[in-house]
């Protein structure tokens, strides 16, 4: 066993040597130059571009905060009409890239838009929401729609640990609400908030598809992206990405820091505390309204997506006048939807099995073997929240130009597939690893001993014991590995090369930029991409209920 042991611990090594390390070292032996880093700090166009993803990130995570709060505290406190359905309510922003969610907001904020429209005819001036400062806001809106279920699967773990008897104790006492809202339920919130809103900063920080759909091109991923055609003659995209990974990765030692200082703070819930209570009067109808009023507003993108790809003609209306199906045939029809299709189920396919293989054997020896190492695995294995995606995307790519073994194991203009693979495992690896681990938690090592007891070997207890244990998380992890990894942005639009290897998000993407009747026939394929995050989505919120939380957390 010893053996095995440390065979594991070489391997799992190997692997992040080979699609983590290696990445982040090339950006940084490329670009860390002192006169590169002077010229970035020194040129007002990479200042602005900085200053702007700062402040999408900032805005971001705040909205993003003020609705998972609320909506979490209702759950917690109140049992409601149609609770139970709150938890795959709550997982419908997720099922599309906000990237693609854009398609269907500029249908609704567009000048001759849905809101437009609205304002026109009450008689109202129209608002340039794509335009100027509305171009901000606009992208801060979809992304904070995107992505509040993050912070709020965290809050609401976080509000089941919380032991009911200290706010009552608190209300006894005289305390209002608002002040048991800010001295006691807020700071035990902590560690919730800052495990998802850590997650959520970064993310919206190092946001790529959102700002590039909406036009919004002084971004500092939209300017990464930009310099890819001069990689071989100019290095200072690689210092733009150093820049925005040591920005990044200061956010998560920030949260780090702070999620350790509050660990012992930390309080379970009492085995005599009470649960949610049955909503009355007034609550009887807010509760469930502020969730239908919320998830509608998040799925507005995705209603936009779909009435713009049925309809033949959406022009200074409210609703289509004439529906076709002209656009699915034409995505059907057209030369890279297809082949998109067939790249992204293999490209995620094997980026779900080592995923997988990654994860099942980080959380084995994080929980159960604990052997000399352990530690820094499952450090190694989170470090990709820490690392933005473009970062890791933008390493492969200068490790295929800068090396001849990388080129001829990975050459992203010949096959990308192992070195998508591999970009997505790596992305997704965090997610595997929280949900194997969780299983192993729940899962009593008694039940391992007895069997090792009655002389079962190690393999076997793994195969006939450990594993059938965990095989509900199993299957969450991989579904979100490969579900995520078919719907990935960053690494589609950087390494993807060639048209004849483009995976769906990549296709998405070219086929916006088709004028005419492109962005509709992306619409039509943006709703199958949709339908098929959705199926995979519930099914790992009927597996794991509101345990789905901890899967987001870093």
């Amino acid at each position: 066993m010893k053996f095995a042991k440390i065979l594991c611990f070489l391997f799992l090594l190997t692997f992040f040597l080979l699609f983590l390390i290696l990445p982040v070292f090339t950006v940084i032996e490329e670009g860390l130059r002192w006169s590169l880093v002077r010229e970035v700090f020194e040129n007002k166009l990479y200042l602005h571009g900085l200053w702007n993803s700062f402040c999408i990130s900032v805005v971001t995570t705040v909205l993003v905060f003020l609705i998972s709060l609320p909506l979490a505290m209702i759950f917690d406190r109140y049992e409601f009409a149609g609770k139970s359905l709150c938890s795959l309510a709550i997982m419908l922003p997720m099922i599309l890239p906000p990237f693609v969610g854009a398609l269907g907001f500029q249908q609704i904020l567009g000048h001759y838009g849905v809101i437009n429209t609205i304002l026109a005819d009450l008689g109202l001036s129209r608002v340039d929401f794509l335009g100027g400062t509305g171009r901000f806001w606009s992208v801060c809106f979809i992304m904070a729609l995107h992505l509040y279920p993050i912070l709020y699967l965290n809050l609401v773990t976080a509000l089941g640990n919380i032991d009911p008897a200290m706010n009552e104790a608190a209300g006894n006492l005289g305390a209002s609400r608002w002040y048991r809202l800010r001295r006691i339920t807020l700071p035990l919130l902590k560690p919730g908030i800052l495990a998802g809103g850590s997650i959520v900063l970064i993310w919206s920080f190092t946001e790529l598809g959102t700002p590039l759909m909406f036009g919004y091109t002084r971004t500092t991923a939209v300017q990464i992206f930009n310099g890819i055609t001069e990689l071989e003659t100019n290095p200072l995209p690689y210092t733009l990405v150093i820049v925005m990974l040591f920005l990044a990765l200061g956010m998560y030692l920030v949260s780090r820091l702070a999620l350790a200082s509050d660990a012992a703070t930390s309080t379970g819930k009492g085995s005599g505390a009470g649960g949610a209570v049955r909503a009355r009067g007034i609550m009887a109808f807010l509760a469930p309204g502020a969730f239908l009023l919320v998830t509608f507003l998040a799925v507005l993108p995705h209603i936009a997506l779909v009435l713009t790809a049925f309809s033949r003609n959406w022009y200074g209306t409210v609703l289509p006048e004439h529906f076709t199906l002209m656009h699915f045939e034409n995505a059907l029809s057209h030369k890279i939807v297809l082949p998109s299709i067939v790249n992204s189920l293999k490209y995620s396919s094997l980026a779900m099995l080592f995923a997988l293989l990654a994860g099942l054997l980080i959380s084995l020896a994080a929980v159960r073997w604990r052997f000399r190492g352990s530690s820094l695995l499952d450090l190694l294995a989170m470090a990709p929240l820490a690392v933005p995606g473009i970062v890791i995307a933008f390493g492969f790519l200068g490790m295929s130009v800068k090396y001849h073994w990388a080129r001829e194991l990975f050459n992203p203009v010949e096959n990308p597939l192992l070195l998508l693979a591999a970009a997505y495992a790596i992305r997704r690896l965090p997610y595997v690893v929280r949900s194997v681990s969780s299983g192993l938690e729940q899962t009593p090592a008694e039940l391992e001993n007895a069997a090792r007891n009655l002389g079962a070997g190690p393999f076997l207890t793994l195969r006939r014991v450990t594993l059938p244990l965990i095989t509900a998380n199993l299957v969450v992890g991989g579904l979100f590995a490969f579900s995520f990894s078919m719907l990935e942005v960053s690494d589609s639009l950087i390494l993807a090369q060639k048209a004849v290897f483009f995976p769906i998000t990549r296709a998405i993407f070219e086929l916006s930029q088709i004028l005419g009747s492109g962005p509709v026939t992306a619409c039509a394929f943006g709703v199958w991409t949709m339908l098929f995050m959705a199926a995979t989505l519930a099914a790992a919120g009927i597996l794991l209920g509101r345990k789905i939380g901890a899967i987001f957390r870093i």
